[in-house]
């Protein structure tokens, strides 16, 4: 049976969808952009700065539910610009043992949601 995951410290969904679902013991996250969940606002900064918040906001999920990055077993990131891997992948890294590190694809996409550079969403089990 799947049930509504929901948190206020990553950001409300902008459009007719969940921030995550939790059908028996697997999670099934959104994609999060870079949105401060504290004031809505987009963080912008750089795009360091930007895969930092995003990878805050998964974070706040996975907590929601008792869960961590150790959780994880994939991930799919979508970047607006091929030239930000490296960066992005140094920061999205930071938050994996590379020894147990998920599945993974990165995808380039034309835009993203509110014109951000990344996007990323995760899949977990208890």
């Amino acid at each position: 049976m799947k049930k509504i995951i929901t948190t206020i410290k990553a950001p409300a969904p902008i459009g007719p969808y969940s921030q995550a679902i939790l059908n028996g013991n697997t999670l099934y996250t959104s994609g999060q952009i870079a949105i401060n969940p504290e004031n809505g606002e987009l963080v912008l900064d750089d795009i360091k700065k930007e895969t930092e918040q995003v990878m805050q906001n998964l974070k706040a999920i996975l907590e929601e539910v008792g869960m961590s990055f150790e959780n994880v077993i994939k991930t799919t990131i979508f970047l607006s610009n091929m030239n930000n891997f490296a960066q992005v992948n140094e920061v999205y890294g930071s938050y994996f043992n590379e020894d147990i590190a998920p599945a993974r694809e990165t995808v380039a996409v034309a835009a993203l949601p509110k014109f951000v550079n990344v996007e990323i969403s995760v899949l977990a089990v208890m």
